[in-house]
């Protein structure tokens, strides 16, 4: 199957459409006939040219590409537009579309007028179970719980253990309910169903009131009061309540319209079919709600997750199912929600579709490889969320995951189980509004002199300040609605404010903002590499000359460019050296002081290898963490330096690592041989980010910390181990350096 290329500056779904590599088509066109609205999905992938910025501060082509998989939904009446779209801007190169449910005979013809793709129907409850392990697979803050006790923040979003998730309940409520016991892909079983579901819901409050859709239907039963219909068990019980009982649980649903009477009277009310909508909602997903623990119980299932599009993160469904697993459970299951719910079939469909076409013998990259969220390319948490502007003036849900073109898994040495789940952000800006106000203003505050940088970084290509102006302006467009909506993009930290700025750089086409500033700092600090390694050399005594190369290891970490304080000492006339820097460290004790019980580790044993992560470039690598990788050489210790996969404000990358590692072995006769004997090797992280998620790191790591019997974790910097990992836990001894 060929390729086709767009531009980075062409990527947002609709709004500025990718041009498609493959497309297929997926078609639960979730027909949700009794509110009169359908909705399509598209899934496909496009190839996105990329650029590079050079020493001399050009833009050129690369010879790279990125792989990114959009998801769009779109009602019914905008299908056309689309399809017009993807024929004019688009290289379709797919010879099939795969659909999934029922697909009305006007799409189809247009599919394959518009097209000239032929259609081939998939089994809809392998698209949705693909899809949705794709997704947990793939996206970290796919999966939340609803706290409905919560006054403040009511998303909770977990860690998935990938080793604990299956077998799991996957609850898909749309005109009915099915219950599936999900094991795999390929392995699960439809447990079970209901008749009482979406399409219940929606006739029987037609009847009752006048309403068009469902969300007139739900915004009715968020304003009703079910205790006027309900018999609760107060009502019959009144005074002689046990701790056991609460009063306020429904005893029979619509109850209280047992006579004519009664009903009469109820009716009298303003706000009578309120009331019932309201009772109505309850009665439904309570019965979901008491199915799906009893599926779950018998099974022995610990998760249930719910689908389908009565959920759709419409509040007052998430709190009702909230509320009714933990009340049948008696509190030991817990309503999980999925962020994406409503592209879980379209993914699946597109998966399903990429093997029908290219044969099992292949693996497609939608499965070879992991995927990351691309924040810039998404509409927020929410049903039809507009993405302006949209080129083909109409609202569309989005979803745009990239390819990471290699299989991310979870670091191997860290310790991670139920009691200890790895969790790398400290701070968790969904629930702290103190500290999410802090870090949105400082990231707003930053955006002048990113901006700056960035052009400053092409100052010879065309177009830059009408690129560094744009970027500035979405950056601080994407701040705001993390501000309004603070669950918008999953869970609100600190890592993932950083990376949404780098992302935004990158599809601005600034892919490398401190290239130029990196080379002078590398070049400086490789001419004063010898005279500090002959420095350190000068020290007899093993421990003294330890502690030095410690206090260099934080030195070197003081020349961060995303530091803003530091930024203005390095900026100013006399700029930072790496001496002054040494002295700037304050005496013992620091803030967290671990060192004594380091240092009786590092001078009673050899370690049989030592894994550094790295943080910056020129002197926090060169004259920080070299030294102290060539110190445990001296000892007898194997070494391997980790960096950043791709450019990430001044941090190390894998190029530039190799590059300066043949400096290295130049400069230093130890430092020529172990490279030459394997005794100091360098790998990459697979992540080009400020900080550092353990949970996502390339497998090619891990299997290189198992071959080498790592047994000691170095992790340095304020990105990857104070805002992430400060708490980690690892299997092996550990030493995070931070200034």
């Amino acid at each position: 199957m060929g390729s086709s290329e767009t531009s980075s500056s062409e990527m947002a779904g609709f709004g500025n459409v990718a041009v498609p590599k493959k497309l297929i088509f997926f078609a639960s066109i979730e027909i949700i006939y009794l509110s009169r609205q359908t909705v399509i999905k598209i899934a496909y992938t496009s190839t996105i040219k990329k650029t590079r910025t050079t020493a001399d501060k050009q833009l050129i082509d690369d010879d790279k590409e990125a792989l990114h998989l959009h998801c769009v939904q779109l009602r019914k009446e905008n299908f056309e537009d689309a399809l017009n779209f993807l024929v004019e801007k688009g290289s379709i190169r797919s010879k099939i579309a795969t659909f999934s449910s029922t697909f009305s005979h006007d799409c189809e013809q247009m599919i394959k007028d518009k097209l000239g793709l032929d259609l081939v129907r998939i089994n809809e409850m392998d698209c949705l179970v693909k899809g949705t392990n794709f997704l947990m697979s793939n996206i970290e803050s796919e999966t939340y719980n609803y706290d409905h006790h919560s006054n403040s923040c009511k998303y909770i979003f977990r860690t998935i253990r990938p080793s604990t998730v299956r077998p799991y309940l996957l609850v898909n409520v749309g005109t009915g309910v099915s219950f599936f016991k999900v094991e795999s892909d390929e392995k699960y079983e439809r447990l079970g169903g209901s008749h009482l579901g979406g399409a219940s819901l929606v006739g029987i409050a037609k009847l009752i009131a006048d309403v068009k859709n469902l969300d007139e239907i739900l915004q009715m039963a968020e304003d009703g009061d079910h205790r006027n219909i309900d018999i609760l068990v107060s009502d019959i019980y009144g005074a002689r309540l046990t701790e056991e009982l609460s009063g306020d649980i429904i005893a029979g649903s619509f109850g209280k319209c047992k006579s004519p009477e009664a009903i009469a009277r109820l009716k009298q009310s303003p706000n009578f079919a309120k009331d019932v909508v309201r009772s109505l909602l309850l009665m439904i997903s309570n019965q979901i709600g008491q199915s799906a623990v009893l599926y779950a119980e018998t099974n022995d299932i610990k998760k249930i997750y719910f689908n389908g599009y009565l959920v759709r993160n419409h509040p007052i469904i998430m709190r009702t199912f909230s509320y009714a697993i933990e009340f049948w459970s008696q509190k030991k299951i817990s309503a999980r929600f999925l962020r994406h719910e409503g592209y879980t079939a379209a993914i699946g469909a597109f998966l399903k579709g990429t093997l029908l076409e290219e044969g099992p013998s292949r693996d497609d990259e939608g499965e070879r490889f992991s995927w990351n969220e691309y924040f810039i390319g998404c509409s927020d948490l929410g049903r039809f969320v507009p993405t302006a502007p949209l080129s083909l003036g109409f609202s569309a849900g989005v979803l745009e995951l990239e390819c990471t073109h290699m299989q991310l898994q979870q670091f191997t040495l860290l310790t991670d189980t139920d009691e200890n789940v790895y969790l790398p952000d400290e701070w968790k800006l969904n629930e702290d509004e103190v500290a999410r106000t802090f870090w949105l203003d400082t990231m707003e505050k930053s955006a002048d002199n990113v901006m700056k940088k960035a052009e400053e970084s092409q100052r010879n290509a065309p177009g830059v300040e009408e690129r560094a102006t744009n970027f500035r302006k979405k950056f601080l467009k994407q701040l705001k609605i993390i501000r309004d909506k603070p669950h918008a993009y999953g869970s609100a930290n600190v890592r993932n404010l950083l990376d949404l700025r780098e992302e935004i750089l990158i599809e601005m086409q600034f892919d490398d903002s401190y290239l130029s500033q990196k080379t002078l700092d590398n070049q400086l600090a490789l001419s004063q590499l010898v005279e500090t390694l002959q420095f350190y050399d000068g020290m007899v005594d093993d421990k003294e000359r330890m502690f030095a190369l410690c206090r260099g290891l934080l030195a070197g970490n003081v020349f961060d460019w995303g530091a803003s304080h530091v930024v203005k000492i390095m900026e100013s006339t006399g700029g930072l050296s790496f001496t002054n820097a040494v002295k700037t460290i304050p005496a013992r004790p620091w803030l967290i002081d671990n060192y004594d019980e380091f240092s009786h580790s590092i001078n009673s044993k050899t370690y049989k290898c030592a894994a550094i992560f790295v943080d910056n470039s020129g002197a926090d690598f060169i004259l920080g963490i070299i030294p102290f990788a060539r110190e445990l050489l001296k000892r007898g210790s194997k070494v391997i330096i980790i960096s950043n996969l791709n450019p990430a404000l001044n941090d190390l990358t894998y190029t530039e690592m190799l590059d300066i590692s043949e400096e290295l072995a130049e400069k230093d006769s130890r430092l020529s041989e172990s490279i030459g004997n394997g005794m100091l090797l360098f790998y990459h992280s697979g992540q080009g980010s400020p900080c550092l998620d353990l949970r996502k790191v390339d497998s090619e790591l891990n299997e290189a910390m198992i071959k080498h019997g790592v047994d000691l974790i170095v992790i340095e910097g304020m990105g990857r181990a104070l805002h992430t990992n400060l708490s980690a836990k690892f299997k092996c001894d550990s030493l995070k350096v931070i200034v």
